[in-house]
């Protein structure tokens, strides 16, 4: 089975990229010992290119093997694209400088308080990145287009999922099996290029 190591130790990306994987048989892991790697600061103005930061910088790790990373977030109409790249530490502070899931969609939700339904709408985007021995191989995209909800629903997920509904399946991503969010998500997307990309290139 082909391996491909990916740049994170955030157990629901793992999760996500693996339901995607399993079809075609690859398998995914984390890089080894990745916690203990010198870490990347993600100051790059856009998700591709903190994408391919991470991409970069990680594969140097793992000589001669494939590695991707994934830069994502959601975007909100009405707070003009906020909070984008920043969504992992939305309620970071110079006190604070990591955040909760729970603290970023509190903060979301006050921002959003006198927002109407009618202008919720917001968008999930993933950029993924992959690199071998410290150079960019090819990056990828995806998006998925919703409305954020005005309280929290469903248990599974992570990040912004319970606040982000998805029309077309009528639920929110946290309320979506692994098989569903997959099939729609921005992750799933864009990973399934980056699978396909990874078939047809007979690189294995």
């Amino acid at each position: 089975m082909a391996l491909l190591y990916i740049a994170t130790s955030n157990l629901g990306k793992l999760r996500d990229f693996s339901a995607i994987a399993a079809p075609c048989a690859i398998e995914v892991a984390a890089v080894p010992s990745f916690r203990e790697l010198p870490t990347v600061v993600e100051d790059a103005p856009t998700f591709e290119t903190n994408a391919q930061k991470k991409a970069e910088h990680y594969s140097r790790f793992v000589p001669a093997q494939y590695v991707l990373a994934d830069d994502s977030g959601l975007e909100v109409d009405a707070l003009n694209g906020a909070p984008g790249i920043y969504s992992a530490r939305y309620a970071a502070s110079p006190n604070h400088p990591n955040s909760s899931d729970e603290e970023n969609n509190a903060k979301l939700l006050r921002e959003l308080e006198q927002v109407p339904e009618e202008r919720r709408q917001a968008r999930f985007i993933c950029a993924i990145a992959v690199a071998k021995d410290g150079e960019t191989q090819a990056t990828f995209r995806g998006v998925a287009a919703g409305v954020v909800l005005r309280e929290p629903l469903g248990d599974g997920g992570f990040g912004y999922d319970p606040l982000f509904w998805f029309p077309p399946l009528a639920k929110s991503f946290a309320e979506l099996t692994p098989e569903e969010k997959a099939a729609v998500s921005h992750r799933g997307q864009a990973f399934r290029s980056l699978l396909q990309w990874f078939l047809d290139s007979d690189i294995r």
